[in-house]
C-alpha cells in the first residue's frame, strides 16, 4: 500500500473531530485550571465546570466506540478522571447495558433507571422517598441528582468490591492511577484547595443532568421510552445526545453526524417514539421544575412478587441513580 493510501486508510479509521474536541476538552481544563483560575476565579470554575460536563460527553461517546477502532486508544484518550467520581471502565460497562432498549427505563435491568419497583420503595426510609421524589422535578435532579447518583454508585461499587469482583476491582485500579496524576494536577498545578474543586466537579455533573433528566420515560413499546429535545444551547456540551432516540437507534454514529441523521427522517423519527419530543429543555424546565415528571415506583412493577416466591433480579443489579440491590449470584446449573 503506497503512503497517500496508507494515511486515507488510517484516516477512514479516526474520527479527528473528536479527537480535537479531547484536546480541546483537557487543554480547557488544564488553562483554566494552571492560568485563568489566578486572574479570574469565578471565571475559571466556571470554564472548568463546562470542562468536566464535556469530559463526561466524551467518555460517553468512546463507551460507543469513538474515535478510533481501538477500544484501548479510545480509553487513553477519555480515562483521565477530571470528574473524580466515575471509573472510565465502570461507566462503560453499565451504559452498554443501558443499551439494551427492550429493558430500558427496568430498576432492575436497566443501569440508568430512576424508577423503583413497588416493593423495593416500600422498603426505604420516608426521607429517602421525599429524596427520590424531588430528584424527579428538574430543579430536583440539577441539585441533589448528582450526589444520590454518586452515593448509590459507591455504595453498589464497593459490595461489588467486597464480593470479589475482579473487574470492577482492576476498572478502580485504573482510575486511581488517573487520580494519582489529576490530585496533584490541581493542588500543585492549579494551586487550588481540593474541596473548591469539588465545586466544578458537581456542577459538572448537575449540567449532565439536565440531559439525563427526561432522556427515558416508561411506555409498552421500547422505541417510545427515549426522547427528543429538537433543539438546545447545550446540545454541543451533550454531543448531541438531546436527540436522544436517534443515538439509541444508531449508536455507532459519531456525535456529530446525529443532527443531520435527525433532519433528515425528523417525522420518522417522532412519529417511531410516538412523539416524546421537547422543543428545548426549558420547556422541560417549564413544565417540571418543581413537579415530578415521572413516579418513583415504576408503573410495570407495581406489584409484590408472588407469595412463596424468591425474587431475583435478572441481572446484578446496579443502579447510577442510587441504591441498586447487591451482586446476585450466578444460577446453579440444572441437573
Amino acid at each position: 500500500m503506497g503512503t497517500a493510501a496508507a494515511r486515507s486508510a488510517i484516516s477512514g479509521r479516526v474520527e479527528w473531530p473528536t479527537v480535537l474536541l479531547i484536546v480541546a476538552c483537557y487543554g480547557t481544563w488544564l488553562a483554566a485550571g494552571a492560568v485563568l483560575w489566578h486572574h479570574w476565579p469565578l471565571g475559571a470554575l466556571a470554564l472548568l465546570s463546562l470542562a468536566i460536563a464535556l469530559q463526561s460527553s466524551l467518555m460517553h461517546e468512546a463507551s460507543h466506540g469513538h474515535p478510533t477502532r481501538s477500544g484501548t486508544l479510545n480509553e487513553l484518550l477519555v480515562a483521565l478522571p477530571i470528574g473524580l467520581a466515575y471509573p472510565y471502565r465502570r461507566f462503560k460497562t453499565l451504559h452498554l447495558r443501558h443499551h439494551a432498549d427492550e429493558r430500558l427505563t427496568d430498576p432492575f435491568d436497566d443501569p440508568e433507571s430512576y424508577y423503583r419497583a413497588l416493593w423495593k420503595h416500600e422498603q426505604l426510609p420516608a426521607w429517602l422517598k421525599l429524596l427520590l421524589k424531588l430528584n424527579n422535578t428538574m430543579v430536583g435532579r440539577f441539585l441533589i441528582g448528582p450526589a444520590i447518583a454518586n452515593v448509590g454508585f459507591f455504595i453498589t461499587d464497593a459490595k461489588l468490591l467486597a464480593a470479589g469482583d475482579r473487574a470492577v476491582r482492576r476498572a478502580w485500579l485504573h482510575h486511581l492511577a488517573g487520580l494519582a496524576v489529576v490530585v496533584p494536577l490541581v493542588l500543585f498545578a492549579f494551586e487550588m484547595p481540593f474541596w473548591l474543586y469539588l465545586v466544578p466537579v458537581y456542577l459538572g455533573q448537575s449540567m449532565i443532568a439536565i440531559r439525563t433528566f427526561a432522556e427515558h420515560q416508561w411506555s409498552e413499546r421500547p422505541d417510545g421510552r427515549t426522547i427528543i429535545v429538537e433543539r438546545s444551547p447545550l446540545a454541543f456540551l451533550f454531543l448531541n445526545n438531546n436527540l436522544h432516540l436517534v443515538h439509541h437507534k444508531m449508536p455507532t454514529v459519531a456525535w456529530y453526524r446525529l443532527p443531520a441523521l435527525f433532519r433528515e427522517r425528523r417525522a420518522e423519527w417522532l412519529a417511531m417514539n410516538d412523539g416524546y419530543s421537547y422543543p428545548t429543555y426549558f420547556a422541560l424546565l417549564r413544565d417540571f421544575a418543581f413537579r415530578s415528571k415521572e413516579p418513583v415506583v415504576h408503573p410495570a412493577l407495581r406489584r409484590a412478587p408472588e407469595p412463596g416466591r424468591a425474587f431475583r433480579p435478572r441481572v446484578r443489579a446496579r443502579n447510577v441513580s442510587g441504591f441498586g440491590t447487591a451482586p446476585v449470584p450466578a444460577e446453579p446449573p440444572k441437573e
